[in-house]
């Protein structure tokens, strides 16, 4: 009982902590917004969010003189967070350092939970999500499938690309083909590339082209290698997989935005290792497994929750092959972590 308690305090010691360097950290930013404002400040102009670093940001200036130019920002103290994506009205100043003194609306946004399991946006206005896995960390579908309920849910378009194809042998083959042949059977776009050989990459270019995508995957798939194929000049540093875990070392330490020659933009994010989905409820995880919208409401009790009543479509379904083993593997596992308000 004591070392629970003790434990409790410590929390509550490095929440106070946390916090007191926050407002430490609020009070200089603001202090130097007010010293900013005070001198000679460029027009309002829109620009684009292309870095998050703490409590400043990289602003890309979209139009006029400085169209294509970076500058550090300091944010006014009552915007909301600003994310990697985001469109703002800014202001430039002196040597390069602006004020932001607006957020653009959103039109999507790509959230996942921080230490304390609370979600947070880290990348806005994404057209795409690049779900990438790999043989080696050997992909589950369950991970697969959160992301995709997470891109159906937040109207994102998703892409599946196995990358290190290259690595595939006798061994893992099956299950791969099997796993992928899941998602083609259901529409889902899949690319197989490899980013250390280069095969595939042109196709996986054309579709990148002309969108804001976003990378997102267990750590070790690839995705700073995709990275590196895609923008040569970027040199994102590449982490090696644990020999321990097999697992991969996370390389990328914040959300950054990058332009493709030919038109579009890539946004590279941490490494995530699971995709928190407490945001969303059992309708919209049903609505998301889209083998699902022709059947969900038609079993014989409104209140069915798709495990052994008699009259369930989705039993039906899974015994006459309309829907995956796997997929159903899938939708309990995510139903099953939900809190319980979200029933």
């Amino acid at each position: 009982m004591a070392k629970r308690q003790l434990n409790r305090r410590q929390n509550w010691r490095i929440e106070k902590i946390q916090g007191e360097r926050a407002a430490r950290a609020a009070k200089r930013e603001s202090s130097a917004v007010e010293a900013l404002e005070g001198g000679d400040l460029g027009p309002e102009q829109t620009g684009l969010v292309i870095a998050h670093f703490g409590v400043q940001v990289e602003v890309e200036a979209l139009e006029g003189e400085l169209a294509g130019q970076v500058s550090r920002c300091h944010l006014r103290a009552n915007l909301p967070a600003l994310v990697t994506g985001d469109k703002v009205v800014w202001r430039a100043g002196n040597q390069g350092i602006g004020v932001i003194v607006a957020q653009l609306p959103r039109t999507t946004e790509l959230r996942r939970p921080d230490s304390r399991g609370q979600l947070k946006p880290v990348a806005a206005n994404v057209d795409m999500i690049v779900i990438v896995f790999a043989p080696l960390p050997e992909p589950h579908a369950n991970l697969i499938d959160r992301y995709l309920v997470a891109a159906e849910h937040a109207g994102i378009r998703p892409l599946l690309l196995l990358n290190k194809f290259d690595l595939i042998d006798e061994q893992n083959a099956p299950a791969l083909n099997a796993l992928l042949a899941v998602y083609r059977q259901l529409g889902y776009p899949v690319l197989e590339v490899s980013a250390h050989h280069g095969n595939g990459m042109e196709q996986l270019q054309q579709q990148l082209d002309g969108r804001i995508s976003v990378f997102v995957g267990q750590s070790g798939v690839g995705k700073s290698s995709l990275v590196n194929s895609l923008l040569p000049e970027v040199e994102t540093r590449v982490g090696p997989l644990s020999e321990l875990s097999g697992q991969g070392t996370h390389t990328t330490t914040t959300a950054r935005l990058f332009h493709f020659p030919g038109g579009g933009e890539l946004i590279d994010s941490p490494g995530i290792r699971e995709f928190g989905l407490g945001h969303v409820s059992r309708s919209d995880v049903e609505a998301s497994f889209i083998e699902f919208n022709d059947l969900i409401g038609t079993c014989r009790f409104r209140d069915c929750k798709h495990d052994r009543e008699p009259g369930c479509a989705l039993l039906k379904a899974l015994e006459d092959g309309r829907v995956q083993q796997q997929r159903m593997n899938s939708y309990r596992s995510i139903i099953a972590s939900l809190p319980e308000s979200s029933y």
